[in-house]
């Protein structure tokens, strides 16, 4: 070995105990620098760091706080219901405005059942949301209606029968004439044995066209419906975003 390997060798002796230090020091940086900012999500880096794990960070529901993917969860504790929307849509006044009775509700989701002829307002959302600026055309709401503590979807038959059923009630409300819809397809999801009915329908007049995905179900007295519409000139550059929407739709 030379003189030279040796004094490199020496060096590094010499020296191991402040790489150790440094290293240590580095780390601890680095972990506190990480948790500042999922604190913070300056600039967006928490959703960054975040979306590297999606699924496991929505299993956390970090997406509550945090946007992941494009998306924010919306958790409804008191009520018993989640779904995803995109995160660059707030709050939807316009829509909560015309659900209480501002605006004419007759394209609203009808009830299910006679259930709720005791509640006043019982097709208000608990939760809406849309683009800033929204004229309530483009929006996302969630209704919860009481139903008798023994009700099962079920038994206004499957997905298609109750989506036919929503679309005729719509058409044939008689507050908007020359209103036609058409059920584009009903599917039934199953998870941890609560079912989800999922519509797709269009509402059309000779003065709008809208395109709508609801996703309906019950539990203990209580009757969800999500629903989801948008003009329908601009369904194809929504549609991704509504199927998500339904498909993360679920009762807590």
């Amino acid at each position: 070995m030379t003189q030279s390997s040796l004094d490199n060798q020496k060096d590094r002796i010499q020296f191991e105990p402040l790489e150790s230090v440094f290293r240590r020091r580095l780390l601890t940086g680095i972990g506190t620098a990480s948790l500042v900012a999922l604190g913070a999500n300056f600039g967006g880096s928490t959703s960054s760091l975040l979306g590297l794990l999606p699924d496991g960070a929505r299993s956390l529901r970090l997406d509550v706080i945090y946007p992941i993917g494009g998306y924010t969860r919306c958790l409804d504790a008191n009520e018993g219901f989640e779904f995803v929307y995109p995160s660059t849509w707030v709050g939807d006044q316009t829509l909560l405005y015309r659900a209480a009775g501002k605006i004419e509700r007759s394209l609203d989701l009808p009830p299910l059942s006679n259930g709720d002829r005791g509640r006043k307002n019982v097709n208000e959302p608990v939760v809406a949301f849309g683009p800033p600026g929204s004229n309530g055309e483009l929006n996302v709401s969630v209704i919860v209606a009481p139903v008798p503590i023994d009700f099962s979807i079920e038994a206004f038959g499957g997905p298609k029968e109750v989506g036919e059923a929503i679309v005729r009630t719509i058409t044939r409300s008689g507050k908007r004439p020359n209103v036609k819809g058409t059920l584009i397809q009903a599917n039934l999801r199953e998870d941890l044995n609560q079912k989800y009915y999922t519509l797709e329908f269009q509402v059309e007049s000779p003065t709008f066209q809208r395109h709508n995905v609801a996703v309906c179900c019950a539990r203990r007295g209580k009757l969800f419906t999500l629903n989801s519409q948008a003009p329908e000139s601009i369904w194809p550059m929504v549609k991704a975003d509504f199927y998500k929407m339904a498909d993360y739709f679920s009762l807590t």
